[in-house]
């Protein structure tokens, strides 16, 4: 009998198996950050394939992998407290030319997850790592945040949770030019709003709430505002968040009118207008008035 499961499978051999996936390898696989739609047909033949499937914790691994019909696998525990110790037993079964998969909970492993020190451990041996991508909160949220500057970016994750550490990377964030990523936990996403807000009140901000799921939440803001975004419906702080923090942009409006407009137009479709005012006139230098005049001529030229 052909099963939703077995039909899958075939699927994901059709598109992906004609690629050679060498034997004595570590495969690094993407899987979904929340929406099991995401998984691609490339990580469903490769886990499908290996021997073994190393994850940060088989719990979780375990029924991801009966949904995708995969069955029978090897399950061997890699995670943030045994990683060092857990990749000797890796290397032995790529020393038998066996194929092994590594799964994080959620999303790209090694990225704000357990996998790098494994990875490191198997390039040294000898071994061939193979990256199997997909899914990645981090650039679902660049991708929605609207950050008009094209720049470099920094992956930050979670802040350090000691209270003088803290500080000096909130510090460090405020004044670094380019986009930022951040990661928080619900429970203490108001208190980050909070040290935002504080510390780099006009930078704009983009909150990604539980992305690719059934609540899914995407607003920007400046920083500012984000304490009163968060109190003003309970349920905002629930789930898991990126925050995108937008680069600065410095232009004058006398030196380079095309860039000054296109910044003020970016600000304007995501901040209220007082909010985008405000926040030009400080990057640019320009006067509010005149920041002001600007605004409301580019609004009304777009509603024309």
């Amino acid at each position: 009998m052909t099963t939703p499961a077995s039909l899958l499978q075939q699927s994901a051999a059709s598109a992906a198996g004609a690629q050679h996936y060498p034997a004595g390898a570590l495969y690094v696989v993407a899987t979904p950050i929340g929406n099991l739609a995401d998984i691609t047909l490339r990580a469903i033949h490769v886990l499908g394939l290996v021997d073994a499937v190393a994850c940060e914790d088989t719990r979780h691994s375990a029924p991801l992998l009966r949904q995708l019909g995969i069955d029978g696998k090897a399950l061997i525990a890699v995670h943030q407290h045994n990683e060092r110790d857990a990749a000797s037993g890796v290397l032995t079964r790529l020393a038998r030319g066996e194929r092994v998969a590594y799964v994080s909970d959620a999303g790209t492993p090694a990225i704000s997850d357990p996998g790098a020190v494994l990875v490191a451990a198997v390039q040294a041996a000898g071994y061939r790592v193979l990256p199997i991508p997909g899914a990645s909160s981090a650039v679902a949220a660049l991708s929605v945040a609207g950050d008009a500057v094209v720049g470099p970016f920094t992956f930050i994750g979670f802040l350090p949770t000691r209270a003088g550490e803290r500080a000096q990377a909130l510090t460090t964030l405020a004044s670094t030019p380019h986009a930022q990523v951040l990661f928080e936990a619900p429970h203490r996403i108001e208190a980050l709003a909070a040290a935002l807000a504080e510390a780099c009140a006009t930078r704009v901000m983009t909150v990604c709430r539980e992305l690719t799921k059934q609540f899914e939440t995407v607003a920007s803001m400046s920083a500012a505002d984000l304490p009163a975004w968060f109190a003003a419906d309970a349920n905002r702080g629930r789930g898991e968040f990126v925050l995108v923090v937008h680069a600065l942009v410095a232009v004058s409006a006398e030196a380079d009118r095309p860039a000054f407009d296109a910044t003020l137009r970016t600000l304007l479709a995501a901040l209220p207008l007082k909010q985008a005012v405000a926040l030009t006139a400080e990057l640019s230098g320009a006067p509010r008035n005149a920041v002001y005049e600007r605004a409301l001529a580019l609004k009304n030229s777009a509603s024309d």
